[in-house]
């Protein structure tokens, strides 16, 4: 939500830099900004005056310095027309400063009575934005507060199709409903890879490997797989967190967004490892928290454990990140190695009636194609439609990674992942030596990633899938 100002003045805000590749074009006709999805500093969503858009309105607080902060998409650098749809039942008018990236573009922007709280008039301000992620902010500069804001409407700045990384396109996730919103309020599927665990497998998370996931493959999402035991977080907690900040970075280069997976396995009660989580994600949270594309996976494969204390977990550990970073996204692991349960012999039903108390979370599921069938897809198409679900984890292959590849059913699954705009990232993203490894062995010495030659079976399947256009609605 954002705060509210606006007048006519016009300022330069020098365009961001582009990241390195294109993401699927959108209409570069004006968009729609729904203000009750935006951010909001003293203020309230309300849905008693009837004739707004969306869901709601904006009431302000009757102070000054409430404001409602939206986050916008240029598809190019240059002047755009902003399109504020207010009422305003007082006879007094309610002026707002509207805010570029920090910089006063409008100083005192008028927002007259419009007669009636359900009369809904527009006022309209020409300013500059910068080519990719904006943030408009218009904050009430009177002690009245502003006017009821319904909407904001960014024009095209000239024509042509929105272009950008996934993270320009899309800005700020969160959960609406049981999907995944970009900040336009509208679902859709991220798709990507996971690492292989990063002691082990460091040396394919590099320049190269990383240039080649962006930009080859297109990918819009890169999950860092941090082992806790096996070598990896507990053995040497500074070495693992500063390689997590790296990678992070280097998924923000690329504009892509990154999924920081905490991959506790063995022991399978993520409770064993609380202290240390609260450590790392703490540090993790208030580095990072500025970030548009940061989500956090507070638990891998929970196993052998119950869903009783696997929300216990999870309601001890979200607070430390919502302490720091109150607005990203949660993912949390499920019961019976992420699979709701199923693997544990138990079913989703013991998350549908004791769900965690977080809210902007979604939970997580896995499957391996040659494995997992019936049974498991089956608890996924039903209960998608009932919580927010993301399959952080998958493979074409047998549950260990390894063995044929059944192509058939992996497509049964995506296809519903897709009808469903479920996101997923795929197990994994090394040259180990099992099928589920996208890289055939040795690759990882090298910097040759681009293209199939260098892929095995499950890769150039997995690839393609990755490859085809995303659908990213920005009206």
């Amino acid at each position: 939500m954002v705060r509210t100002r606006w007048c006519a003045a016009l300022v330069t805000v020098l365009a961001a830099a582009s990241l390195p590749f294109s993401a699927q074009p959108a209409s570069a006709a004006a968009v729609q900004y729904e203000a009750e999805n935006a951010v909001i500093s003293q203020g309230v969503v309300e849905a008693n005056h009837a004739g707004f858009t969306g869901s709601g309105f904006v009431n302000y607080d009757n102070v000054t310095g409430s404001y409602v902060e939206y986050t916008v998409t240029a598809a190019q650098a240059g002047q755009h027309t902003l399109t504020f749809r207010y009422a305003n039942g007082t006879t007094a008018n309610r002026p707002l400063d509207v805010t570029v990236n920090g910089t006063l573009a409008a100083d005192d922007l008028a927002f007259a009575g419009t007669g009636a709280w359900t009369t809904w008039r527009t006022v309209t301000a020409t300013v500059n934005l910068a080519a990719g992620t904006n943030k408009i902010r218009t904050t009430a500069v009177t002690a009245n507060g502003g006017p009821n804001a319904d909407s904001l409407s960014v024009d095209g700045g000239g024509g042509g199709p929105v272009t950008g990384t996934p993270v320009e396109i899309n800005g700020k996730l969160h959960v609406c409903g049981v999907k995944l919103c970009n900040q336009y309020g509208k679902p859709i599927q991220l798709r990507g890879m996971s690492t292989h665990g990063i002691q082990w497998y460091s040396q394919c998370v590099k320049t190269a490997s990383l240039d080649a996931l962006a930009t080859d493959w297109k990918a819009d999402i890169l999950r860092v797989a941090m082992y806790i035991q096996e070598g990896g977080y507990e053995s040497n907690p500074r070495k693992y967190t500063d390689m997590m900040h790296n990678y992070i970075e280097e998924a923000t280069k690329r504009g892509m967004y990154v999924l920081v997976d905490w991959h506790q396995l063995d022991p399978g009660d993520p409770n064993a490892n609380l202290s240390l989580a609260k450590t790392f994600f703490a540090e993790i949270a208030q580095r990072h928290k500025d970030k548009v594309n940061i989500i956090y996976d507070v638990a891998n494969e929970p196993n052998n454990v119950t869903w009783a204390r696997v929300k216990s977990y999870a309601e001890q550990i979200i607070p430390v990140i919502r302490a720091q970073d109150p607005d990203s996204v949660v993912f949390l692991g499920t019961h019976g190695w992420s699979t709701f349960g199923i693997s544990d012999g138990r079913d989703e039903n013991d998350i549908l009636n004791n769900p965690v108390n977080a809210t902007n979370i979604m939970y997580t599921f896995h499957f391996y194609a040659a494995s997992h069938q019936d049974e498991h897809y089956d608890a996924l198409a039903r209960t998608a439609d009932r919580i927010p679900v993301f399959i952080t984890e998958f493979g074409t292959q047998t549950y260990t990674g390894d063995g044929g590849n059944d192509f058939a059913y992996s497509q049964k699954y995506l296809d519903l992942l897709a009808a469903k705009k479920i996101g997923w990232t795929n197990w994994n993203f090394s040259d180990d030596s099992r099928s589920g490894a996208v890289f055939k062995s040795g690759t990882c010495a090298g910097n040759s990633f681009t293209g199939t030659s260098m892929l095995k079976p499950a890769g150039v399947w997995v690839r393609d899938r990755i490859r085809t256009p995303d659908d990213f609605p920005t009206g």
